[in-house]
């Protein structure tokens, strides 16, 4: 239904507008996926609202852990929160992890038995680098699930150009699509996104491209498939070569990145480099990688950016080097990783 879908200035929009819609006051709280995308705790922070973390099992690949979601919820009505609303992120940033059918519908049962509004972050739904778990909607999901959870079960859907083999982070153009939300609270996020009366006419233009790609017969037909499955097979490969790469290091530990664009290793840092981030007023983290990029020019994102659990620390990285300067990157890595780890451990 064309009406229930706004197109955004990117899904980062569309996703500020929703929390800023369902968060009425610092006692709403919003369940999110713990490593999570800074989104979604500065726009509930932005918003007036609770964060609620539910912790992402990292030993079994990032998955879910239904029984940890519910003592989330608990654990903030104990407080006096009112949860409203989930975030899952699939494919998983910055934890590159892809939800099974299994795991989205058993998430939907959980939603459905505690009346909150599914929130779908499917931006990286283009991104998918393996065939056991391929990216399925929650729409569809919901849709296959039936009565009375296809009819009752509110679900808002994001997705953008900002990824898959488009890129287009600059145009800011993405949408959200609204099932099960009530035509009243339709109406009032219509009249707040018609505060902004100009539309983004080449972000608009994308989008339609995006969502309507060249169909066969079509001129340009050939090169678009040629160009999107050689950009996608590539970065199918990086995603082998840089978790490959990480699991060959000193106490580095790597899930493989399944689908988005990211790789999250863990770093088991010594006690006296723990000791040292102490002293330099850094967190341990963070004093890796400012040592990673002085040592190599490396830039990357300590964990603790995106939620961790206590007293395990990471690094997120990107796949998208290019692939023929992978090899490099990765060596150059792997030098520093273990050279830094003998010099805390000695």
């Amino acid at each position: 239904n064309p009406d229930l879908i706004f197109l955004t200035d990117g899904a980062t929009k569309g996703i500020m507008q929703i929390l800023g819609t369902i968060i009425r006051n610092k006692n709403d709280g919003i369940l999110v996926p713990v490593p999570q995308y800074p989104l979604y705790s500065a726009t509930i922070s932005l918003s007036g609202g609770a964060f609620i973390p539910y912790y992402l099992e990292e030993t079994a690949n990032w998955g879910l852990d239904i029984g940890n979601i519910r003592q989330s919820v608990l654990e903030a009505r104990q407080k006096g929160i009112t949860v409203r609303a989930m975030v899952i992120i699939n494919p998983g940033n910055p934890t590159g992890q892809c939800l099974s059918y299994g795991d989205i519908k058993e998430l939907i049962h959980f939603c459905y038995l505690e009346n909150l509004v599914v929130l779908a972050d499917e931006v990286y739904q283009q991104n998918i680098y393996q065939d056991e778990r391929p990216f399925i909607s929650a729409k569809k999901v919901l849709m296959d699930t039936g009565l009375p959870f296809s009819k009752e079960v509110q679900l808002v859907s994001f997705h953008t150009v900002s990824k898959g083999f488009w890129g287009e982070c600059g145009q800011r153009a993405g949408y959200l699509e609204m099932t099960n939300i009530p035509s009243k609270t339709v109406d009032e996020i219509y009249k707040v996104a018609s505060i902004s009366l100009s539309p983004n006419v080449p972000g608009q233009v994308l989008l339609g491209l995006m969502v309507n790609p060249p169909k066969v017969g079509d001129i340009s037909y050939a090169q678009f498939v040629s160009e999107s499955k050689g950009i996608l097979e590539s970065m199918r490969r990086r995603a082998h070569i840089i978790t490959d790469g990480f699991n060959s290091c000193r106490n580095v530990v790597c899930n493989f990145t399944e689908g988005a664009m990211y790789s999250f290793p863990q770093l088991k840092l010594p006690p006296k480099a723990i000791e040292a981030a102490k002293e330099a007023g850094k967190a341990p983290d963070v004093f890796y990688c400012l040592n990673l990029l002085d040592a190599t020019g490396i830039s990357t994102v300590p964990g603790s950016g995106f939620g961790q659990k206590e007293g395990v620390f990471h690094l997120r990285t990107t796949i998208l080097p290019a692939e023929e300067d992978i090899p490099e990157v990765m060596a150059s890595f792997k030098k520093f990783n273990d050279n830094f780890m003998a010099k805390y451990e000695a």
